[in-house]
């Protein structure tokens, strides 16, 4: 939509900013849990499936944290890796209990959402947040935002 003069309106960075600012935080939350068993058990001495599901942890973490700095600096970049972190942030919670806990999904994710385990403000963030990071980064506004560029600018 363009007005007499021919310039198109500025879009709303809300839900842009959103998306930024919600991955940002994920991005801390998710990080803390492998930082805590790196710190208390050391590498070396975690059982291989226990890496791996640190290690989707983390790069759940670092894709948010790339992505919610690059929307802030308005590269569509940004909002195709809030994209990828928001699903890496439900694949972490998701194999966690596949890899780790096999026969007992279901009695996983009721004691995560009891808050019965250590840490599981952490799953149940990355279970909430990153499907809400996803579908606010999905939205035709942040894309709107993120491309438009004002008239006279390169």
């Amino acid at each position: 939509m363009t007005r007499r003069d021919d310039h198109e309106p500025r879009p709303s960075a809300v839900t842009a900013t959103l998306a930024g600012a919600l991955g940002l935080v994920l991005a801390g939350v998710l990080g803390y849990l492998p930082l805590k068993f790196f710190v208390d058990y050391g590498f070396a001495g975690m059982d291989g499936k226990v890496r791996v599901v640190l290690v989707i942890y983390s790069a759940a973490a670092l894709v948010l944290l790339v992505g919610a700095l690059a929307t802030f600096f308005r590269a569509v970049a940004g909002a195709v890796l809030l994209l990828a972190g928001g699903l890496l942030a439900v694949a972490a919670v998701v194999g966690e209990p596949v890899l780790l806990y096999p026969g007992y999904f279901g009695d996983f994710f009721a004691a995560m959402f009891r808050f019965a385990p250590d840490d599981a403000f952490v799953r149940v963030g990355a279970a909430v947040g990153g499907p809400v990071v996803f579908v606010l980064a999905l939205l035709p506004g942040t894309f709107r935002y993120l491309r438009y560029r004002p008239a006279g600018s390169w």
